[in-house]
Parts: structure tokens; sequence; C-alpha cells
């Protein structure tokens, strides 16, 4: 954990100089294990939340006053501002994230009667794409609700960190990683419709194998990347085709009608984009059957594709995260891999047999060295229960 419950205590008491305290939490990152891009297409994603995440204090001021302190800074610098004061700045930083959900609980009628002291510490490593921001969301509206008696469902704390990230933040992320780090479940995945907010728990009981992350160190900011670019190709495909077929969004489609009316998006960026969604969309679908029908070799065979289509077709990997992928698959044991989250960097993620791990570790480490100069990091992961209370 890095910290205990004890310290992070401690750590409240010498950054606010107060003893007082309403609440420590527990926040997951996640990490996909198929379905990449397909949350904001309507499509179906596969994400389970990890044991790895974010810690937050909360104690209620008597005034409006906000205060945040994270561990994770260099100086433990605190940054003051109000309930009076949440809009979006540059030198708010990372207290955006937070500030952007309080914002939101305003917005959507829930009057935040005071301040806050708020320590925060996360051991997600920074742009791993393992979803820390998304974590940080789900933290702060769950400590909120608490600290203020608000009656509001895991899942609409979800849709709560989606929308200040989009409309906050201006990232125009999907539901899914909000999604995963609230509603996370041990040892299992979430199999979510992205379109309904319909989703089942499937067990993922892989009794010789383990998700192992590796971590390509290759950072990315998706704000300033292409994230909303592939967005708005995807938005532009869709209109295509509803001028010639009726759809709501590109998860309506399977292979096959996609194939019969793909002349229509005129753009060839636009297309390539839009097969990925719709393939991509169908892949975890056969993902889910494969593993509830333990068969966890169609399962890896399908990341495999997966991440073929999200350099192919999508282009949203990169030259650090291929080489992650191609060193893997050459590996006896490494049932998949592919690259993980919003891409441009970050995570793969890995099935691999028990007695590969070792090897697959070190070998993949490097030549991974060897070929561009970076450390790989590495995590051998489970399923994790999402965002909770630990005590106050």
């Amino acid at each position: 954990m890095g910290h205990t419950v004890e310290e992070l205590k401690q750590e409240f008491v010498n950054a606010f100089d107060r003893t007082d305290i309403d609440g420590i939490y527990f926040a997951p990152g996640r990490v996909n294990l198929i379905g990449e891009h397909t949350d904001y297409n309507g499509g179906h994603v596969f994400p389970c939340a990890l044991t790895i995440g974010t810690y937050g204090v909360i104690a209620k001021r008597d005034d409006r006053i906000l205060r945040f302190c994270s561990l994770n800074m260099k100086g433990k610098k605190i940054y003051e501002s109000s309930l009076d004061d949440l809009v979006p700045s540059e030198e708010a930083n990372w207290t955006n994230y937070p500030k952007g959900v309080m914002w939101t609980f305003e917005k959507q009628g829930y009057t935040i009667p005071s301040g806050m002291d708020i320590l925060i510490y996360g051991n997600i490593p920074a742009g791993s794409g393992l979803s820390s921001s998304a974590s940080l969301e789900v933290l702060t509206g769950l400590m909120i609700r608490d600290t203020f008696g608000f009656e509001i469902s895991m899942q609409e704390l979800a849709l709560i960190g989606q929308y200040s990230e989009n409309h906050f933040n201006g990232m125009n992320c999907g539901i899914m990683d909000q999604f995963a780090s609230a509603m996370g479940q041990k040892d299992c995945a979430i199999f979510l419709d992205t379109n309904t907010l319909s989703y089942e728990y499937a067990p993922v009981k892989l009794s010789n194998a383990k998700i192992v992350i590796t971590n390509s160190k290759v950072k990315h900011s998706l704000v300033e990347s292409s994230y909303n670019k592939r967005r708005e190709e995807c938005e532009t495909a869709l209109k295509d085709l509803q001028a010639v077929t009726d759809l709501k969004t590109l998860g309506d489609l399977d292979e096959g009608r996609f194939e019969q009316f793909k002349e229509a998006i005129k753009d060839p960026v636009c297309r390539k984009r839009a097969k990925h969604a719709v393939y991509e969309n169908q892949r975890a679908i056969k993902a889910v059957s494969a593993l509830k029908e333990n068969d966890i070799k169609k399962f890896g065979e399908l990341m495999n594709q997966s991440h073929v289509s999200l350099r192919d077709d999508y282009e949203t990997s990169c030259a650090e995260t291929d080489i992650l992928a191609e060193l893997a698959w050459a590996i006896p044991g490494v049932l998949g891999s592919r690259i993980t989250g919003g891409g441009f960097g970050g995570c793969t993620v890995s099935i691999v047999e028990n007695d590969s791990v070792d090897r697959f570790i070190q070998e993949v480490g490097k030549n991974y060295k060897e070929k561009t100069g970076v450390e790989a990091e590495f995590y051998v992961v489970e399923c994790a229960q999402g965002a909770h209370k630990i005590e106050c």
C-alpha cells in the first residue's frame, strides 16, 4: 500500500494541524481486459478494479474553504480554494479533479454545506493509463456523499465522475473508468453495456494464469492527445452510417452489417476508426463467452486481435507498447497481450500462465530495455473490490 491507515491519519494531522477526521476511503484504478475505445461508441467493455488506487482522508470545515494536500507531490504543497471558486485553472493542478466532482454535485442540485480538508495518496503509477483520474473522481464523490449524507448510488457516483471529467476537465471520456472504480468486485470483471449501463459480473477464474500489467513508462496526457479526435472521427462515421441505416451507436452493428454499410463512411480514416469500434465490441462479447466456458486460450487470442486493431485501425498504440505486445507474444505460456487504456503509451495487459510469469517479467523487461533504453515496470494484479470506506 505504501502508507498504513495510521500513517495516513498522521500525515493528515501534519498537513492540516487537526486531529478530527470524518473518514478514510479507497477507490481503485482499473485495467480493461478487452473492449477498448468502445465505451463512447455504445459498445461493451470488460474492466476490473485493481488493488492499486487512491486513498483519501477527509474532514469537514466550518467555513467554505477547501484545502487539498497530496502525498504524491514533492513538498506536499497545500492547495487552497473555496466552494465559491469551483472553476478549472492551471494553477489548481491535480485538484481540478476533486473540484470538478464538487462542481458536478452542485450542478446536479446537491448543495455542499461546508468546506473540507482532504488528503490524497495514490499508488497508481502516473501516466500508466490505469485510471488514476477516475479513481480520484470516484474517491472524491464517495467521500462527499458519506460526509454530507447525500443519497446517491455507486452507479450515480460513477456518472458524476464522468460528467466532471467531460465538462470540467475537458476530457471527453466514456463511462468505463469511473464505473469500474465505483462498481468493481473481487475476483470479477464487469461486462458493461455502455449504451444502456446494464452490466453483469463475470468471474475471472484463472486457475493456472495471472493478469500481468506491464508499464511502458511512456507517459501520455490524453487531454492534449488524439483521444478527443478519435471520438470525433467515430461520430463522423456514425453520421454517415445513419444516412443509410437505422442505428443509434456503432455498438448496434455486428461485423456483417458493418461490412454491408461501410462504404457509406466517406473518409477512409473514419472508416478505419469505426471498423475498430464495431469489431472490438464483438471481440468483447466473444471474450466474455469464452471466459464463461473457461476457454482462456480463446480469450487470449481475442486480446491479441484487439491489440492489432488498436495498432492498425484505431492507431492509439505506439512503438513502445507495440514492442511490449510483440515481446509478450513470443514467450510460451503467454495466452494474450494487448495495450490497455486510452493509448499513446501506458500499459499492456497480459494473461500469463503461472509457470511463465517469472520468465515473462525477466525476458520482456530485458528485451524492452535493449530496444528502448527504458526500464518497464510489472504488476501482477488481481480483480479487486470497488471504492469503499476503510475506517472513520
